[in-house]
């Protein structure tokens, strides 16, 4: 079986690590180059205890020098844009997990985050595949979506493509490691422990990701509210979806039956057979997004509940899951883990 030469750029990060320990486990990948600036030399462990038993250290090679036929970015945003060219020129395919070529119009990218877009000719397809399979397959850039647009586009696209809602209320709570690996005040023990709280309330980067992909569905005027929750939980992402139909003849199992329909054949979507509540716990180390909870009640507001672990479905496994699609390999491959329940 041959296979492919991955390079991990800025590894030295939990997507980085996770993108090392899914990848080791795949069989058509070779892991050639693992890349920390600061960290060059040191073993992959002294960053990420849980690789001790690989024979990988990080490097810090020019840019020019990093053959391998896909790079995994995982760069910060507005540094990954300085290289990602590069890595392209090389004749490699390029998967970005930064959100610097995530929006069709550039001003948008530039108003959100707070920067000029330094390729505004460079565009990438949304590396989202159950909307862009298709345009993965023979893309040779991925603009790999952010955690949160994750799971909140999954708990919408069928009530939006279906125009059973044109307004959507996103209440997502988010485990401390999707701040990253480098501490700071809010992901400081004593203040995020027995804590909840909200933040970006009105104004998030991810919100106008959001609004992009689902107004490509239904009625394309969808409007999005978003407001993040920091929670004393490692991983995962939990989304309440609230929304008022625009039908009164609509139940909470025809919606729920509209999901299970629409996600069946979704290898990594799956809408809970029971119409039980997700859990975190049930999704925790794997790929998978779990839906459920759909409920209406007195006044006709639509509930949708959706469970994501943000350093896989939200971030590496959707990496890895798109690699396999742009090679041609089995979509679940590396990345047919359960969750780590309990």
């Amino acid at each position: 079986m041959s296979k492919i030469d991955v390079a991990i750029i800025g590894a030295s990060g939990y997507t980085g690590g996770e993108l090392v320990r899914l990848l080791t486990r795949h069989p058509r990948v070779n892991i050639s180059t693992v890349t920390s600036r600061k960290n060059n030399g040191e073993d992959l462990s002294s960053l990420h205890p849980n690789l001790q038993d690989l024979d990988l250290k990080f490097t810090n090679p020019d840019t020019k020098d990093i053959d391998a036929d896909v790079v995994f970015s995982a760069l910060p945003h507005g540094v990954s844009m300085k290289l990602v060219p590069e890595y392209l020129d090389n004749g490699a395919r390029v998967i970005d997990l930064s959100g610097d070529f995530r929006f069709s119009d550039v001003s948008v990218y530039e108003k959100w985050y707070g920067m000029k877009h330094e390729h505004p000719d460079l565009k990438a397809v949304f590396g989202l595949p159950e909307i862009n399979r298709d345009k993965i397959k023979d893309a040779t850039l991925i603009a790999n979506p952010g955690c949160f647009p994750t799971g909140a586009i999954l708990s919408s696209l069928p009530i939006v493509e279906n125009k059973l809602v044109d307004r959507i209320v996103l209440d997502s709570k988010s485990g401390v490691s999707g701040a990253g690996i480098s501490p700071n005040n809010n992901t400081h023990y004593p203040t995020c422990a027995d804590n909840i709280k909200p933040y970006a309330i009105a104004n998030h980067r991810h919100t106008p990701e959001i609004r992009e992909q689902l107004r490509n569905f239904g009625t394309g005027t969808v409007k999005v509210s978003f407001t993040p929750h920091l929670v004393p939980v490692i991983r995962g992402i939990i989304t309440t979806n609230h929304s008022f139909l625009l039908k009164n003849d609509v139940s909470a199992s025809d919606v729920h039956e509209l999901y299970m329909d629409y996600y069946k054949n979704e290898p990594f979507v799956k809408v809970l057979k029971d119409n039980n509540i997700p859990l975190l716990a049930s999704v925790r180390g794997s790929n998978y997004c779990q839906i459920g909870g759909i409920s209406l009640d007195d006044e006709d507001e639509l509930v949708v509940v959706s469970a994501i672990d943000n350093l896989v479905k939200g971030a590496s496994g959707q990496a890895i899951q798109n690699m396999n699609i742009m090679f041609g390999f089995d979509e679940t491959e590396g990345l047919k883990e359960l969750g780590l329940y309990p």
